[in-house]
């Protein structure tokens, strides 16, 4: 499962906190997820239609400094924000109810919605 501190402190938030504020989390096998059935069936529940596979690394993204800096600057979703980690790890940073910074560290085989 995900990590996740507030910024200003480093002080840990629980999975009950992250619930609250609306990021959904799981556990999958990121080297099996079509045969696992999890991915597919989350996807059917939460009526998710399209996915896409976007690599974000330097030696793979065009223009990948200018792509980061897009992740840097805060803004918002109208829809859910859906995140499966195949590889690697990432962070994501949201507000608390109390307007805190929250930040998330997924890795390998992390799925979060941010609804």
């Amino acid at each position: 499962m995900v990590k996740a501190f507030i910024v200003s402190t480093s002080e840990p938030v629980s999975k009950e906190e992250l619930d609250s504020l609306g990021v959904l989390q799981w556990k999958l096998d990121a080297d099996n997820y079509d045969s696992e059935g999890k991915l597919k069936t989350i996807c059917e529940e939460r009526g998710y239609t399209y996915k896409d596979v976007v690599h974000i690394q330097n030696t793979v993204t065009p223009d990948y400094e200018a792509k980061l800096k897009i992740f840097f600057t805060e803004h918002l979703h109208l829809d859910e924000e859906i995140r499966f980690f195949l590889d690697g790890s990432g962070y994501f940073d949201i507000r608390s109810a109390n307007d805190d910074w929250i930040r998330i560290h997924c890795e390998k085989g992390d799925l979060i919605i941010l609804v």
